[in-house]
């Protein structure tokens, strides 16, 4: 999911609550560069049509017809501070003037109409692609987190009711808000999860069975908190969010995204799952939810989110054994080693007919195979790893048996292909001037994993338990086949 993508929610329209009046337009045509000056007047009108509105309220608490007059006024001047989104380099004066902490106030008025205009407006204020505009935005940013501006927000989630198409608007626009924020200060992805409820309401929201833009929204925003923080993904576990995501991507087990929307919040669910299950309680908490299971049934259905499933049960059963004996009972091993031996792109009728895997529009068929291999072979790695002794360890073998050894020979066929590709990159290195480059041996390295060394190497761990596993017949096959492709054992050893 890349944070850096900004989304306009597709049923929005220019009646919307998000729309600019004709007054701000007008206010445009008559400010054509809007200098600190002018900022300042609509910063000034704008708190004080506030502070009437406000006044208006306590005097007349149960009397609504004595201040909808200056509601009106101040939702028309909330409008017109639109014109700032235009000049964040002024963010810096505007800020210590209360530009933050009256946009703040607004978000708790009692009229949601009003608060779900102060998210609007947040949002265009926080959302610039111009590199020049960081210094306002961060200013901007750091005054909305001190006014307490995140909480606020997270509250009003739940405070707007999405059957309004009005307030799930509003939703969608908090959500930008957050997008945003997190964008650019990416240390508040764990404070704003342990400071609000953010968390148990993106959760909540993904296992809606109905597909919306909002909930699409809700997945990119969990993707975010998740990918890089440890304690958020420790925080989701805590809260049922296993459960929860599994719940969520179960939806699709039997069936596929109607749209390329929906396309990418399934992405984006997986992506979730796989960075929740990087704490090793969370992985138990997989195996209890039926997690295992449950991607085994999606890889035996073959729709779209068929590599998916590989890539979360490869996550599940790295450094876990639980996970991996799980496997094995749940009869996975028949599924995985059927995505082993198969090749996507040796027949277009057996593409189009037989397994009926879907390919990402984006992607070649051959980057798809590439990525599928990859992940099937880390997760045999991780099964040889996880099981190392017992009947499970015994039927794992024996799979390399079957059909006369066939899979050792698609392994050793695996070895041949990743092997001559790191040999022609490790080449292509050598003949390069390194110090003109500026290139160093990490670098370097990383070239060749980008080549597929570390593949390279799982292959070689495989066939190592292989080798030592005492069964005359896998050790024949292996060393026919090392002769047949010109290789030496040394070369496994070294890798």
């Amino acid at each position: 999911m890349d944070a850096a993508h900004k989304r306009k929610r597709p049923d929005a329209n220019e009646d919307g609550a998000g729309a600019v009046d004709l007054s701000a337009l007008e206010a445009a045509d008559a400010v054509e560069v809007l200098d600190l000056r002018a900022a300042k007047r609509l910063l000034l009108a704008f708190e004080r049509r506030l502070r009437d509105n406000l006044e208006a309220r306590m005097k007349h608490p149960d009397d609504p017809a004595r201040f909808a007059d200056s509601e009106i006024a101040l939702h028309a001047e909330t409008d017109r501070l639109r014109l700032l989104a235009g000049a964040p380099d002024l963010f810096p004066d505007l800020v210590p003037l209360g530009l933050a902490s009256s946009l703040s106030s607004l978000l708790t008025h009692d009229n949601a109409d009003l608060a779900a205009a102060a998210a609007s407006l947040l949002a265009d204020l926080t959302d610039s692609d111009d590199p020049d505009d960081l210094a306002g935005l961060h200013s901007l940013a750091d005054a909305l987190v001190d006014a307490n501006a995140l909480d606020l927000l997270v509250h009003n989630l739940s405070r707007f009711s999405e059957a309004d198409p009005d307030e799930a608007e509003a939703v969608h626009h908090t959500l930008a808000v957050v997008e945003n924020l997190l964008e650019l200060r990416p240390h508040l992805a764990d404070l704003v999860c342990d400071r609000t409820k953010l968390l148990r309401w993106l959760l909540a929201r993904l296992k809606a069975r109905e597909f919306d833009a909002n909930k699409q929204y809700a997945s990119e925003i969990l993707a975010i908190l998740l990918q890089d923080s440890p304690a958020n993904q420790k925080r989701l576990g805590q809260i049922n969010g296993v459960d929860g995501l599994l719940q969520a991507v179960a939806m699709y087990k039997s069936r596929d995204p109607k749209t390329s929307d929906e396309e990418e919040m399934l992405e984006n669910l997986f992506d979730c799952l796989c960075c929740v299950l990087m704490p090793m309680e969370n992985k138990e908490r997989f195996v209890k939810a039926e997690g295992v299971e449950l991607m085994i049934i999606i890889m035996k259905q073959k729709k779209l989110a068929y590599s998916s499933a590989i890539r979360t049960l490869d996550f599940a059963m790295t450094r876990f054994p639980p996970a991996c004996e799980r496997f094995v009972d749940v009869l996975g091993l028949k599924t995985a080693f059927a995505a082993f031996m198969v090749n996507l792109c040796a027949s277009q009728l057996f593409w189009d007919m037989v397994f009926q895997i879907p390919v990402n529009k984006k992607n070649r068929k051959e980057s798809y195979q590439e990525a599928l291999e990859e992940r099937v072979i880390s997760l045999i790695a991780s099964l040889f790893g996880g099981i190392t002794k017992g009947s499970r360890r015994i039927r794992l073998l024996g799979k390399f048996v079957e059909n006369e050894c066939e899979k050792i020979d698609r392994l050793m066929e695996f070895y041949t292909r990743y092997s001559e590709r790191v040999k022609a990159e490790t080449e292509r290195l050598d003949s390069l001037d390194l110090d003109d480059l500026e290139m160093d041996e990490d670098e370097r390295y990383n070239r060749k994993l980008e080549a597929g060394l570390y593949t390279l190497q799982l292959i070689a761990l495989i066939l190592g338990h292989i080798w030592h596993s005492g069964s005359i017949m896998t050790t024949l096959e292996i060393w026919m086949d090392l002769k047949k492709w010109k290789e030496r054992k040394r070369g496994l050893r070294k890798l």
